[in-house]
Formats: structure tokens, sequence, C-alpha cells
């Protein structure tokens, strides 16, 4: 670390998954945060490898600078512009950004080299395998079916779903956030399309009980549970759209339910992110339904960060600034 408290920080964004726009839009107000506390922040795109931007506003941009290739990103980790970095910021969203993948090749360069530190927890969104972990530790969430891409079997998937928990029924890709791919079935006629656009962005389909209820969210930082948001989407979905853009969900933070559930919400968003091992911070989705009971849907590893995201928002309820949490986020991680 520099002596006047000032770091060089590469801010990895974009990549090649579908939420890389969304990753763009947060990246860009993290960019605009570090920069703002003083830091040498470098843009990077995993995606792009080794012939990156020279121009910022590139890396913002609708239009892509070059290739979107995966292979990119192992060329991006062993390239030069790194070895002068003391921290890397990962403003990546989804797939190969949230699912250990880049995690563990910075953490074999930082094996390697020394000097990078990895900001982030390298958690799986292997949402199968959450779920089962969720069990394991005692935390209640929706019941659910795993169907692999080569073992789908429409008549045998319906009688599952009507055997199990019954419509509507939600049906999502096992590795994606943003709601990408996911479908809400109201009858066993909309099943069969709902998996195939599900098995489009994952080698799994999860096949997920319908919570009616309250769509309440908790941010993690560190040890700390921030105050539960209740959202109020326009469509009644939390889907993407809702999600990103302005007015169209509304945000009730301090969350308005009763004083114990919330505190349950915090106990149980705690106990979720410990159960993954997860460290530094991350966001916990729920439902709560008409009696009050908790289910766990899924961790966030990383979190949006854009003018609509949560996180920030829960944080400001407690006085925290964009730029205080983001500062608060590079402490946590040295």
């Amino acid at each position: 670390m520099k002596k006047n408290n000032n770091l060089n920080i590469a801010l990895f964004l974009g990549g090649t998954s579908p939420e890389k726009e969304v990753s763009k839009s947060s990246s860009k107000s993290i960019y605009e945060a570090l920069t703002d506390l003083g830091h040498n922040v470098i843009l990077m795109n995993p995606a792009y490898g080794a012939d990156q931007p020279k121009d910022i506003s590139d890396f913002f941009a609708e239009k892509d600078y070059a290739p979107l290739l995966n292979e990119n990103y192992v060329e991006t980790v062993n390239s030069k512009l790194l070895d002068n970095i003391d921290l890397i910021f990962l403003g990546l969203h989804g797939k190969w950004g949230e699912d250990g993948t880049i995690q563990s090749l910075l953490e074999l360069r930082r094996k390697k080299y020394t000097g990078s530190k990895v900001l982030a927890s390298s958690l799986s969104m292997d949402k199968k395998m959450s779920k089962i972990l969720f069990q394991h530790y005692g935390i209640k969430t929706p019941k659910w079916i795993s169907i692999p891409k080569n073992n789908f079997e429409p008549e045998q998937v319906l009688e599952m779903i009507k055997n199990g928990f019954g419509f509507p029924c939600v049906i999502k890709p096992n590795d994606q956030g943003s709601t990408v791919g996911l479908t809400i079935c109201k009858d066993e006629s909309e099943v069969v399309a709902a998996v195939n656009l599900a098995l489009e962005f994952s080698d799994k389909a999860l096949i997920e009980e319908y919570i009616d209820g309250h769509e309440v969210t908790v941010g993690i930082i560190e040890n700390t549970a921030l105050p539960a948001l209740e959202i109020k989407p326009k469509h009644g979905l939390y889907d993407y759209e809702c999600k990103y853009t302005s007015g169209m969900s509304e945000y009730i933070v301090p969350a308005d339910i009763p004083m114990d559930v919330f505190e349950k919400l915090q106990l149980q968003a705690l106990l979720a992110f410990k159960s993954l091992g997860c460290e530094g911070y991350g966001r916990i989705d729920f439902r709560v339904n008409s009696k009050w009971e908790i289910y766990c849907l899924e961790v966030n590893t990383l979190p949006g960060m854009t003018s609509t995201s949560l996180v920030p928002k829960m944080a400001k309820a407690v006085g925290i600034s964009f730029d205080q949490l983001i500062e608060r986020i590079i402490k946590l991680s040295l």
C-alpha cells in the first residue's frame, strides 16, 4: 500500500456473461467512486485479453471494443498490466465473474507473483449446491428440482412438479443472475418452453417452488447485516427491466415488516452468507410469505452497484455514502 493510502487498483468489468451491460453500469459508478477517493484506477475487461482499450469511454460503451472471448480471461490475468497493481476490484457480474472462475485465476497469479490481492469471495453460482448447503445449515429455502441439459424428459418433469410443489413454479438457469432466463410458470403448458429457455444459459435448469409474498433482500458488509429492504416491482415480478430501469420498482428501507421478522432476516442473511464461505460483502435475497415465514432464495457475491442497486440503498439507510461503501469494501479486502 502507498504511504498516502492511495492504491493502484485494477477494476475488472464487462466480461462475456449475459450480464455484461449491468457490469459496465455498476463499474462506472465504482470507477467514479474510486477516482473520487484518490486511487489510481486501471480499467480491464478480461474478455479482451492483453489488447485493452486506450480510451476509458470504450470500456463503458454499448458497442464492444473487440470480440469477447472466454479464453482471453487467462491472458488478461497473466498480463503485465497487473504487475504494479495493489488490489483488484471485481465489477463483473454473472458467469465467469461470480462463479469463482476469475477469482481462482487471480488467486493463482497472486500465489505465483505475490503483490495483488483478490477482492470478493470465490463462491460458485451453483444454485443447486447453494440450496443443499442452506438445508444443511437449517436455512429454509423453496423446494426444488434440478434438470440436467442432457436428461430433460418433459413428462417426467411435469410429474415431479405436480408431486413436489405444484404450480405456479419458478424455472431458471442454475448459474445465472439478474433473472436472466427466468420464467414463472402458471401451469404445465409453460414448462417445456421455460426449461428450454433456462438451458440456453446453463447446463442445468432449476425448477423451484414459488413463494408468494414479500420480496426482501439483506446486504452484508463483513460480519454486519444491513437493514432489510423490501422491493415492490411494478410488474409483480422483480425481473430484469424492474431491476435496471429507474422508476420500475419501489424500494422500502428499512422494510416495513414486524421487528422479529426483520431481525430474523438479518440473522438468516449472515448464516446464509457464512454457510457458503463468503467473505467481504454480498447480498442475500429472500421471499417472506403471508405467515411471515422466511425463504432464502440465493446469495449474490458481487451485488450490483448501479444507481438503482440495493446494497448502496441499504448502506445509505445507515448513513454510509456510496464512496464510503466502496472505501469500506477496499479496507475489508486489505
